[in-house]
């Protein structure tokens, strides 16, 4: 069973930047896609990145395209997500996420594996 563990939140200033970092255990983690979402209070988790096994096909929510990267290190079983010119309404919890899919990586739904959450507080 893979288990997914994320690092990196914390407070900062409009216009810095954070990388978040997932750590996946299980022999198995580097053949799934990775994904990552956030959740704003009262508000519904929504898609923010994802990358395939090798990190060369990704996707991006229009919302952070161009400010965020999503990338992974294999020999490290962890994935990141670098986040740069950060806005206060990028305030969120993050969470990483695992799929063996390949399509609808935008959907939570097409996730398997979940990890815990760190917070992110972007402020102005």
């Amino acid at each position: 069973q893979v288990q997914l563990v994320e690092s990196g939140g914390g407070l900062v200033q409009a216009g810095d930047s954070l990388r978040l970092s997932c750590a996946a255990s299980g022999r198995t983690a580097s053949s799934y896609v990775m994904g990552w979402f956030r959740q704003a209070p009262g508000k519904e988790r929504e898609f923010v990145a994802a990358c395939n096994w090798s990190g060369a096909r990704t996707a991006y929510a229009d919302y952070v395209k161009g400010r965020f990267t999503v990338s992974r290190d294999n020999a490290k079983n962890t994935a990141y997500l670098q986040m740069n010119s950060l806005k206060p309404e990028d305030t969120a919890v993050y969470y990483c996420a695992a799929t063996g899919r390949y399509s609808g990586w935008s959907s939570p739904h097409a996730y398997e594996l979940w990890g815990q959450g760190t917070q992110v507080t972007v402020s102005s």
